[in-house]
């Protein structure tokens, strides 16, 4: 038996959890730099400052992450002169923000704290980058050694945003416990793809009880216990599941549908990831039969407006040979308990044209 290490992330929670940074950072250091994007940096300058009011902690410069991650803007971060003497990162924003961070700071090692200011994925606490090329196309997934040092949750702030990113952030999480459990059906588990997988169990109901009222809550800029529920749910929940288990088990059809869905430009232009990844949850359980859990997942999609049809998401049948062209060719699919065909996804996708309820 070999040697290996888990490094799981930690987080804190709440409307005024900035105030906890003083506690949680003073041990790296005293100088940190805020890398994020243009709005968040607005969104959150005002509580940063006041949460290390009276601290040993010094907020040096708030840095334009550039744009988008990609390993160009971690070089140009890396060769910024401020941002190189700081004793600790400030990342904020969303996923395509943190995650330049977290791959700069892997490289550099320097001590990164997140701040997101949006819940629509699991960004902040996994240990994958997603590395998009200097055209914005998907390039490759980087692996940090570990997660960030440490998240803060602001829901105030979460729910300040615009409720679209809840929207999509609960269609998103609602892949994770389903592609899972699926992909790793039949597999022997070892100790940490079994925990990870258990805890991908619970992905599904808090959403399906909390998700309609929390996203409701979103529109008003409301915070509450269901907003709050959700938001640990896809940041936290569906965030463990991906450090604990091999990344076979991070994703399986339902990303390929989505995948297979960006070769249409009007996806990438009028459609948020998670929207469209709900979508592909339900071809998904109807390519497995599992349709008393794909009706269960319909209901909820239509009672808060996410995606149950191609209409939806503005593809018509003459848009199908090309997304499942792309869709076969992602290693999504890859490991799975039997084969899954382009003929089973495009009946799994007609059969559910037909559903009415």
């Amino acid at each position: 038996m070999s040697n290996y290490s888990v490094f799981l992330p930690s987080y804190s929670i709440g409307e005024d959890v900035y105030k906890e940074i003083p506690n949680i950072c003073e041990p790296y250091g005293k100088k940190a730099v805020v890398v994020g994007g243009k709005t968040a940096m607005l969104k959150v300058k005002e509580a940063l400052l006041e949460g290390i009011k009276g601290s040993n902690i010094e907020i040096v410069d708030f840095v334009w992450f550039g744009g988008d991650s990609s390993y160009e803007n971690v070089e140009m971060l890396k060769k910024n002169p401020v941002v190189a003497k700081a004793d600790m990162i400030f990342a904020v924003g969303g996923g395509r923000s943190l995650d330049t961070s977290k791959t700069m700071c892997d490289q550099t090692g320097q001590p990164i704290f997140v701040f997101p200011t949006i819940a629509s994925n699991c960004a902040a606490i996994t240990a994958t980058t997603v590395i998009y090329d200097a055209n914005h196309v998907f390039k490759e997934l980087y692996f940090p050694k570990k997660p960030a040092t440490h998240c803060f949750i602001n829901t105030k702030i979460i729910a300040e945003a615009p409720s679209n990113f809840i929207w999509a952030g609960i269609g998103d999480a609602l892949s994770k416990e389903y592609e899972c459990t699926f992909s790793s059906r039949g597999d022997k588990l070892d100790h940490t793809n079994l925990l990870g997988v258990d805890i991908s169990r619970n992905c599904v109901e808090p959403l399906l009880k909390y998700g309609k009222k929390a996203y409701e809550d979103s529109k008003l800029h409301k915070v509450s216990d269901e907003l709050e529920q959700v938001i640990l749910n896809i940041i936290i929940t569906t965030g463990l599941v991906s450090v604990l288990v091999i990344n076979d088990y991070n994703s399986c059809l339902a990303h390929s549908v989505y995948y297979g869905c960006t070769t249409l430009e009007k996806i990438e232009k009028n459609h948020l990831h998670g929207e469209v990844v709900s979508y592909g949850v339900l071809v998904m359980l109807t390519c497995d039969k599992q349709f008393e859990e794909r009706d269960r997942v319909y209901k909820f999609n239509k009672s808060i407006g996410l995606p149950t049809c191609l209409a939806h998401i503005e593809v018509e049948e003459k848009d199908l040979d090309k997304i499942l062209r792309k869709a076969m060719e992602t290693g999504d699919i890859k490991h799975v308990p039997y084969e899954i065909t382009t003929e089973m996804i495009y009946n799994a996708i007609m059969d559910l044209e037909n559903v009415a309820l």
